[in-house]
């Protein structure tokens, strides 16, 4: 009898295989090594929308296009369509990864808008937010 299984990515079981990288590249060697499926999604992810769509020569549709929003005016309807249009790309390039809750905040203080994303990687049990800030 099954009941709620989990995928376990056969990677993390191997301490020392390194998944990917981390971003920031801030290492002693440029790039800290990710050594889990839970934090290669996250690094992914959050390079994903700190890309814009064209700067990959070879996928120009990939990234999430937020800098297109720092001279937008601040408004419901932006935040509405910003958090329509993150819910498409998520769909679109990472179909594993369910969208749990996304949440658009501005700071008009530190002039930034902050965007929290809370999502599962699909029959894992793997659940992780990311914040994204930036200026506007």
């Amino acid at each position: 009898m099954a009941f709620n299984a989990k995928k376990i990515f056969p990677i993390d079981t191997k301490a020392r295989q390194a998944v990917g990288v981390s971003l920031p590249f801030s290492g002693k060697a440029v790039f800290n090594n990710t050594f889990l499926t839970k934090d290669a999604i996250r690094s992914n992810l959050i390079n994903f929308f700190l890309t814009e769509p064209g700067e990959r020569y070879e996928n120009p549709t990939y990234g999430g296009g937020l800098r297109s929003f720092i001279f937008e005016q601040l408004t419901n309807e932006n935040f509405d369509f910003l958090k329509e249009d993150i819910s498409q790309k998520i769909a679109s390039f990472f179909p594993s990864v369910a969208i749990g809750n996304i949440e658009v905040l501005d700071n008009p203080s530190r002039n930034e808008i902050i965007i929290n994303i809370v999502y599962d990687v699909v029959d894992t049990g793997i659940t992780d937010t990311i914040e994204i800030a930036f200026p506007n």
